[in-house]
């Protein structure tokens, strides 16, 4: 099993992992609806309603539900896409219309969040770096980014272990 590394440095949440899948399929998986409603979220997550338009000035917006029953809306809004190499976004909470929201169990969250894929091929393996960095944030949020630090980890721990299986379910097609 490939580990996960995360850290904290100032205000930027990084987490890395190798993926046993080539550059592409993980770049696909990552920018396309069809493989994103399969995987994205934490453990224990369900896309429910999501459209994508992979465009720099394009989105990417989603309901999650979550195993609670309880739905959130987030949305991403494309600045940069390198195909297969990185990805540029602002991340945001949403309603189901797409508005910008707040995160609906800490209203101190910053609501939008700037977050650079890389996607580094190793042989047939993919190196996934993700940093994340409050975006537009008042001090309250920044701080309450930096002290969520640990729960970044667990969800993104999550969500990398979906994307994980996923990748090994579409390679054996």
């Amino acid at each position: 099993m490939n580990t996960m590394i995360a850290n904290l440095q100032g205000e930027e949440f990084t987490v890395s992992r190798v993926f046993d899948a080539p550059r592409e399929l993980v770049f696909d998986a990552w920018t396309q609806e069809k493989h994103l409603k399969e995987w994205f979220g934490p453990a224990g997550c369900a896309i429910v309603d999501c459209k994508l338009d992979l465009r720099p000035g394009g989105f990417f917006h989603y309901g999650m539900r979550f195993m609670n029953g309880q739905v959130m809306w987030g949305k991403w809004l494309f600045k940069e896409i390198k195909r297969p190499e990185k990805l540029v976004l602002i991340s945001q909470f949403s309603d189901a219309k797409g508005g910008l929201g707040r995160h609906p169990g800490n209203p101190d969250w910053p609501r939008e969040t700037l977050s650079t894929t890389t996607f580094e091929a190793q042989g047939d393996k993919t190196l996934l770096t993700l940093r994340w960095s409050p975006y537009n944030a008042s001090d309250v949020e920044r701080k309450t980014f930096v002290s969520g630090a640990a729960s970044m980890e667990q969800g993104w721990g999550g969500t990398f272990k979906q994307l994980d299986e996923y990748l090994a379910k579409a390679r054996k097609g």
